[in-house]
């Protein structure tokens, strides 16, 4: 287990295997940000060397240089900062992520990253932590591990520390929620861990199986998961603070395999479907890292957990479900089944009286389509409410956009046999249909958002910053400064 601490040591004495540095771009080379002591300890060679090694000072850039004997650190890593004007909270997590990424098998490495504040120090430990993770629970064969010890190097605020610690954590969970096989994580073997969250953070939890969650009205959770031989489960799960004056309710859609149910995806869309529980997942992590952070609110959370698959007990296209609250949704599309399970999970929810609801699901490929990989989507049925969430993810460092949910699409979800159908007769506005959806079982009178990570949750291309490849715990972070924003007042 890797540890993170604070130190206002001397770096040049510092014994350490590495030492990271921040450089600005300069117009002979680089310019580092600080490390005068390291300057003076290469006789002030550092930025000559660094240029000549080819370091320019981008935005994530990493150069490594050797000491030869000049410190006790054997290596300085350089990573690039951009210019010094644009260099915010983001872009501190971003080099320190990357900063750590490149020294993977190292047992100590100090970073010296500028930390002008509790929020650029919390931004420099948490991407140092996040940049450090691996996920190696089914390798065999030696690779080089995470980074034992971290130090971060100067004066700063502890607390600040130990919250990027605890985010970090959380994020971390979700990470390998969302990398573990699904042969190994079933609907049950999710709410195992809930379960264990829960008592680890002192969490109320109550876990509903396949028989109550017939007995209960469930229809759309049951009905994706009958075709499933790993039977489904809802969990609740509730953190509650003395002081709170608001209730946040939070839904996550946890399919912990997609393979599209009778409306079969096809094989290249299906190799990546074991993360189409991260919805819950973030859920699970935001309560998680709520728990330990604990603002003043009251925090109820829905995993809504159900395995896809294509059998002779699977729900068929045509089909009519019967969700929780009683409306009737004709099923045209097993392959749209997130907004089924979300969709009871979203009325129950309403049974806590929240004065906010977000949901979060790997919802839809139009996501991509609309923002890319890396982009949220935020779907509100209150302006304002969308506009303050979508500021709290980017504060928080995890780029959001806000889209609409245009009135004209409800028509296309009209069925002949039921009050609603699961998909639209038009392909158009794939992220907004389901939006449009889903807002159809919103409690009356409750702000509410939608966030569609299908995109951000999965990293399929080469890692970059602290963002490693597959599972990347998208949108922990958002889930929590909302939180910490309702106790505040501020939505």
């Amino acid at each position: 287990m890797t540890t993170i601490s604070l130190d206002s040591a001397v770096l040049t004495a510092l014994d350490a295997d590495a030492i990271v540095v921040g450089v600005h771009p300069a117009e002979d080379g680089v310019r580092p940000a600080g490390a005068d002591d390291i300057d003076a300890a290469l006789s002030g060679r550092l930025a000559g060397s660094l240029t000549a090694l080819g370091a320019t000072g981008k935005a994530g850039e990493v150069v490594k240089l050797p000491t030869l004997g000049a410190l006790p650190a054997a290596l300085i890593v350089a990573v690039g900062l951009g210019d010094a004007a644009d260099l915010d909270a983001e872009g501190l997590r971003r080099a320190a992520g990357a900063a750590l990424r490149a020294l993977a098998g190292k047992t100590k490495v100090a970073v010296a990253l500028p930390a002008a504040s509790a929020a650029d120090l919390e931004a420099v430990a948490l991407g140092a932590l996040l940049g450090n993770y691996g996920f190696a629970a089914y390798r065999t064969s030696e690779k080089p591990g995470p980074v034992e010890e971290i130090v971060l190097v100067g004066a700063g605020d502890e607390a600040a520390v130990r919250r990027a610690e605890t985010l970090s954590s959380a994020i971390t969970l979700v990470r390998d929620l969302v990398n573990t096989p699904p042969s190994d994580l079933s609907p049950e073997d999710f709410a195992e861990v809930a379960t264990k969250v829960a008592a680890d953070g002192g969490l109320a939890i109550e876990v509903l199986d396949e028989k109550e969650l017939v007995d209960g009205g469930y229809g759309g959770i049951v009905g994706v998961g009958q075709g499933s031989a790993n039977p489904p489960r809802l969990v609740r799960l509730s953190y509650t603070h003395p002081e709170a004056a608001k209730t946040l309710a939070l839904v996550g859609k946890g399919i912990t395999f997609d393979s599209g149910g009778l409306s079969l995806k096809p094989a290249e869309g299906m190799d990546w479907m074991k993360s189409d529980m991260g919805g819950a997942g973030a859920v699970l992590g935001a309560l998680a890292a709520i728990a330990a952070l604990k603002p003043a609110v009251n925090v109820v959370g829905y995993l809504a957990l159900a395995e896809n698959m294509p059998s002779g007990t699977a729900q068929r296209p045509s089909d009519v479900l019967r969700v929780y609250g009683g409306k009737t949704v004709e099923v045209l599309n097993t392959d749209a089944e997130g907004r089924l399970v979300m969709a009871d999970a979203i009325v129950r929810s309403g049974e806590d009286a929240p004065d906010l609801l977000i949901d979060v699901a790997t919802l839809t490929g139009a996501q991509l389509v609309a923002l890319g990989t890396r982009t949220t989507g935020v779907m509100a049925n209150d302006d304002d409410v969308r506009e303050k969430v979508v500021a709290a993810a980017v504060a928080a460092g995890e780029p959001s956009w806000g889209m609409p949910l245009p009135e004209e699409l409800r028509k296309g979800l009209d069925s002949a046999v039921a009050d609603i159908a699961n998909i639209s007769g038009e392909r158009w506005g794939g992220m907004l249909v389901a939006g449009v959806f889903l807002k159809e079982f919103v409690p009356d009178g409750v702000r509410w958002a939608h966030l569609d990570i299908a995109g951000p949750s999965y990293n399929k291309g080469e890692p970059y910053g602290y963002t490693p490849k597959a599972g990347t715990g998208a949108a922990v972070r958002t889930l929590v400064a909302v939180a910490e924003a309702l106790a505040a007042g501020e939505l």
